[in-house]
């Protein structure tokens, strides 16, 4: 997924209530009872088919939601459209809302995820595969600058020096990967391996939560204002998405070519594409206990890993009683 690391920078200007710019693509359903804005982290791709499932079935006009999609971009900083009044909620990582709540008194509050174990990780090619930390020795890892610092701690957590490695920056694009001209990058597991294959290589990779950095992905961040005025909205808005996603991950081949004529439209993106994604990113969402779910073990992995790159994480920046309201 090109670019996709880039959605998770937070410029240190966010938080002081800068407004983004115009987005262009809002898609709204048919009126009802409230108003809710919800902003995407990304373009219209597998990774939020359980939205678009749950939009185009109604979920969320069944719970009295008029629900606003807000599609993101590599312009697009969500949680300054927090801060803006823009979006009632968005979708985020835990690292940058975080960083934002402990360096600039950001009123965050995350009350879900949903990815359980975040898809970030090392790529490579199966005809030089990289599987462990400690393959990466004396090895060229081409890294986003934003995803430097995580990297770094996942290294520090598997007892390897980062001068071992040579990190050079990632422009987002396998082709240096493909032309043995890098052995590993750092991008989307859900995503890059298919775009590798279709170059006629095979891929393999590791995620960074399977060896220390153990932090969520697209957390569902509101902020404290909204928690207090819209929580009954907010539940409801949980209990459609988590519809729609249930709905959507019991076969993740069904839904993506429904959206071929609306929500992936113009992405440049086959459905081959997505139906690859939405089968990937499966196991890094589901959980026993319902899509969005949050336990204290998960919270505390979470604490930990941001611990190891310094970010001071606490227990009461994660909010699990909507969860438990569903």
């Amino acid at each position: 997924m090109n670019m996709m690391m880039d959605r998770r920078r937070f410029l240190g200007t966010a938080a002081a209530g800068l407004a983004v710019g115009a987005m262009p693509g809002l898609l709204r359903p048919a009126r009802a009872a409230t108003p809710l804005n919800f902003q995407a982290a990304w373009i219209n791709d597998a990774e939020f088919c359980g939205y678009f499932a749950a939009i185009d079935q109604g979920y969320y006009e069944a719970e009295g939601l008029d629900l606003t999609y807000m599609p993101g971009g590599p312009d697009v900083i969500p949680e300054s459209t927090l801060i803006s009044g823009r979006a009632d909620v968005a979708l985020t990582t835990p690292d940058t809302t975080i960083k934002a709540i402990v360096d600039q008194g950001a009123p965050f509050k995350i009350i879900g995820t949903q990815y359980q174990k975040n898809p970030i990780g090392i790529v490579s090619l199966a005809s030089n595969p990289i599987n462990t930390p400690a393959d990466l020795v004396g090895k060229t890892l081409a890294v986003p600058p934003v995803n430097v610092i995580s990297v770094e701690a996942m290294l520090k957590l598997n007892d390897i020096d980062k001068a071992e490695v040579n990190i050079v920056p990632y422009a987002y694009d396998p082709t240096p990967l493909i032309k043995g001209e890098i052995d590993a990058s750092l991008d989307f597991t859900t995503n890059v391996p298919y775009t590798i294959e279709q170059a006629g290589e095979k891929a393999t990779s590791f995620l960074l939560y399977d060896f220390g950095f153990t932090i969520y992905n697209d957390t569902v961040v509101v902020t404290e204002e909204t928690l207090a005025a819209k929580r009954k909205e907010l539940v409801a808005w949980l209990k459609a998405s988590r519809k729609g996603w249930d709905d959507n991950l019991a076969d993740p081949a069904v839904w993506p070519p429904k959206f071929a004529d609306t929500w992936f439209k113009g992405t440049g993106r086959t459905i081959e594409n997505e139906i690859f994604f939405n089968t990937a990113q499966k196991p890094l969402i589901e959980t026993p206990k319902g899509i969005f779910f949050m336990d204290e073990d998960g919270i505390q992995k979470n604490i930990d890993a941001l611990a190891a790159i310094g970010i001071a994480a606490t227990k009461e920046m994660f909010d699990t009683s909507l969860l438990e309201d569903m």
